[in-house]
């Protein structure tokens, strides 16, 4: 998703840049917002001067994407129970590649991580952006939540606090990017915007619930999952199919976003929460449920709006709050934007991970 050149380690690295070599392992998803932070930090830490060794399973998409970056990805099979290579080849790649850390990226990932062996000098980092089983990541010395909140339940599980590590994600800066409405909307008409797979945990169906008391509004719904056929017959039954769109995926949503008049994150769990930060750089206003990672990210009527969880009368009307106070909508977004530049950039979170793989000690 970023589509803007990534200026010189120099701009963005604050200490002087020393060598630095780091492997990130991961067996995601075709799609999703973990796999896409993956790529993006690969590429940026590239374009920034580290030394970086994608290691992924199969996906030619992904490793195409990596490669137009200048990386060479590692791509592996990380199967089931009879996948006896997948660790022994992680084990080869790694020792060839010596890279100070490894990043094991999610459960699978982790799983097939090598145990440490003598000789082996690298060190072994969990990257989490869940409540995961931590039983997966017992050949990591360090683990690494994406927001505070995983960070104090990873310790909470008995993870010693020195071994535990806060990294945010990063997002683009989408003000650079003009805004680009839905060409299937009338020209100019107002419209919310949420993005997300289609699941259960993300509460879409509870967003177009609220529709039912949002008149003469458009609703758009970026993304693609195994709830398609329950929404699309939440919408006929609502008789919703003239106001409600679900386009599918779309890999680069940023002038979407710019477009929107309100960015919706209607969650019923999530544990980050990577649109609201991407409704931030654009400086959108952004409403949330309350789901542990937006009540994180949001100050109400500083940066956002928070709505009860399982409510959609409540979402409806504190959307139409914002859609009926242009001050209110204002107010918050810009609140968002300085959130982002505060915390969110891609030269703070570089940064940070630099500062973390250069001192991290076994």
């Amino acid at each position: 998703m970023l589509k803007t050149a990534i200026p010189s380690s120099r701009e963005f690295f604050t200490p002087p840049l020393k060598p630095l070599k780091i492997a990130h392992v991961i067996a995601g998803a075709a799609t999703g917002g973990a796999e896409l932070f993956y790529e993006r930090l690969c590429l940026a830490q590239a374009s920034n001067g580290l030394s970086v060794l994608p290691i992924l399973r199969r996906h030619t998409e992904r490793t195409q994407r990596l490669r137009a970056g200048g990386l060479t990805p590692l791509e592996l099979t990380f199967g089931g129970f009879a996948d006896f290579s997948t660790r022994r080849h992680i084990r080869q790649a790694l020792r060839a590649f010596a890279p100070r850390i490894a990043i094991a990226w999610m459960n699978r990932a982790a799983h097939f991580m090598p145990r440490p062996q003598q000789g082996d000098t690298w060190i072994t980092a969990g990257r989490l952006g869940g409540f995961y089983d931590l039983s997966y990541y017992q050949h990591c010395s360090h683990l690494i939540g994406n927001t505070r909140g995983i960070t104090q339940w990873i310790c909470q599980q008995g993870w010693a606090t020195e071994r535990v590590h806060y990294l945010p994600n990063f997002v683009a800066d989408f003000t650079q990017i003009p805004p680009t409405p839905p060409p299937y909307l009338p020209k100019g008409a107002p419209f919310l915007l949420a993005l997300g797979r289609l699941h259960h945990n993300k509460g879409f169906d509870i967003l177009i619930r609220a529709m039912r008391s949002i008149p003469a509004l458009f609703l758009v719904i970026v993304g693609e999952g195994q709830e398609r056929s329950a929404l699309e017959n939440l919408i006929r039954r609502e008789n919703l199919t003239d106001r409600v769109y679900l386009p599918g995926w779309i890999t680069n949503p940023e002038g979407l976003i710019r477009a929107c008049s309100v960015l919706v994150c209607p969650s019923r769990h999530e544990p980050l929460g990577n649109v609201i930060l991407e409704g931030f750089s654009a400086e959108r206003p952004v409403v949330a449920t309350a789901a542990q990672g937006p009540t994180e990210l949001i100050s109400p009527f500083q940066n956002g709006l928070i709505s009860p969880l399982e409510d959609d009368q409540h979402l409806a009307h504190t959307l139409t709050e914002v859609l009926e106070n242009p001050a209110l909508a204002q107010q918050i977004a810009q609140g968002g934007r300085r959130t982002y530049e505060k915390f969110y950039t891609l030269k703070h979170v570089l940064n940070a991970w630099y500062q973390f793989a250069t001192t991290l000690e076994a």
